[in-house]
């Protein structure tokens, strides 16, 4: 009679947020493991919404909440960009009356909900050990909830604005970075061509990492990021006097969109809405810089007005597959989260510091704000990086997480 394998445990994994380009490597990492060590692996689909909306019943078709995962399935993905898991913004303690599962809606109808009692039993339902999400400070702030109500988390860092506190890397930051580069330089040859400003607007709500890297590497002139208020007058003057030195006539500044300049209220919203987090979506900074920039041009360029070429990346630098690093470091994460379960350790975040691969409490996470330090990094002056010795500093140079 053929022996019956016994399962040691089970790990549930999710995505949640925004998608980046390195999530099903990390997916792939763990599920391969854990298979072969006697685990088996659900994939949690959706995020927390795949959790929230599970039916307790065994006869129930969960198909759009959970998958049993396999090397099979792991494999066809791993190498590819994007979460075949499929995610979403949703934040289980914070559920508004109108997106309340049907099954729940008896239990829970005031205008916000929290059914977080629903999502641990359904962890209970499926059986599950340990829960590994994959997300940035939003999506893993909801994981620091759980842990704390008893359940067995261990959470893995992504983010393209890399600003999940307690690590140097989050997954999906090295594309973006790469891609930011590589786009604003096929951009320069219409900057040239016209002999315009080029304002390109990068992801960063309250972080500018992703405007500083780009900037550092020579992709850009200048930069403005969150962190810092600045003067609109003052970044036009600087462009045009960039344009000025250029032999080809043009200059390039990038905008983060969680930017503000002198006189703004509030950071620029594409709409009202927000998601359960409280977060409207940005978008249309970079769009009112160019105006402002095209309106005071001519004080500094002789009374003629410079033209402007207004481009938002957005979503190209989130879509397709990942970068080396983002293939490699998702792979020692996904590792470094089933070594933690092997070992029986939860309430930790797997990180990178200091160019090495460790851990750190889960609820770093919400205890902290990870920014540019721009006393240190950034010259308010010349709306440019600033550093003063690249010996001893972490890969990415700002962001280090002590």
């Amino acid at each position: 009679m053929a022996t019956v394998k016994s399962i040691k445990g089970t790990i549930g994994i999710l995505t949640g947020g925004g998608d980046v380009p390195g999530l099903n490597p990390a997916i792939r990492a763990i599920t391969i493991r854990a298979l072969r060590e006697g685990y088996q692996v659900i994939g949690l689909k959706k995020g927390w919404a795949g959790l929230m909306k599970i039916v307790r019943d065994k006869q129930a078709d969960n198909s759009d909440n959970f998958v049993m995962l396999t090397e099979e399935i792991v494999n066809k993905a791993g190498r590819t960009g994007g979460t075949f898991l499929h995610t979403s913004r949703t934040r289980p303690s914070h559920v508004p009356k109108e997106l309340v599962p049907e099954h729940y809606k008896s239990q829970y109808n005031d205008e916000i909900n929290d059914l977080t009692e629903e999502v641990k039993k359904n962890l209970g339902f499926l059986g599950i050990d340990y829960l590994i999400p994959i997300g940035g400070d939003d999506t893993l702030s909801y994981g620091v909830r759980l842990y704390q109500e008893g359940v067995k988390v261990i959470a893995i860092p992504k983010t393209m604005d890399n600003d999940v506190p307690g690590t140097d890397y989050c997954i999906g930051f090295s594309t973006c970075v790469t891609r930011t580069i590589n786009m604003t330089n096929t951009l320069r040859t219409s900057a040239g061509s016209h002999e315009r400003i080029l304002v390109v607007e990068v992801f960063g709500r309250y972080a500018g990492y992703t405007a500083m890297l780009p900037t550092m590497a020579g992709a850009a002139n200048r930069c403005v990021i969150p962190e810092h208020v600045f003067d609109v007058e003052r970044l036009t003057k600087l462009l045009v006097q960039d344009r000025k030195k250029n032999p080809s006539k043009y200059s390039v500044v990038l905008v983060s969109e969680g930017a503000r300049f002198k006189g703004m209220d509030e950071m620029v919203f594409q709409s009202s809405e927000k998601d359960m987090f409280g977060h409207s979506k940005l978008g249309g900074i970079g769009e009112l810089v160019s105006h402002k920039i095209k309106e005071i041009s001519p004080r500094y360029n002789n009374g003629d007005r410079v033209n402007i070429i207004n481009q938002q990346l957005g979503y190209l630098v989130r879509g397709g597959d990942p970068d080396a690093i983002d293939s490699i470091v998702p792979m020692a994460y996904g590792n470094l989260a089933f070594d933690l379960v092997m070992k029986g350790i939860h309430g930790r975040l797997v990180v990178l510091r200091n160019g090495r691969y460790d851990n750190a409490p889960l609820d770093v996470v919400t205890s902290s704000k990870k920014l540019i330090d721009v006393k240190k990094h950034y010259n308010v002056e010349r709306y440019r990086p600033h550093y003063k010795s690249f010996e001893f500093q972490p890969l990415f140079i700002m962001t280090g997480s002590i």
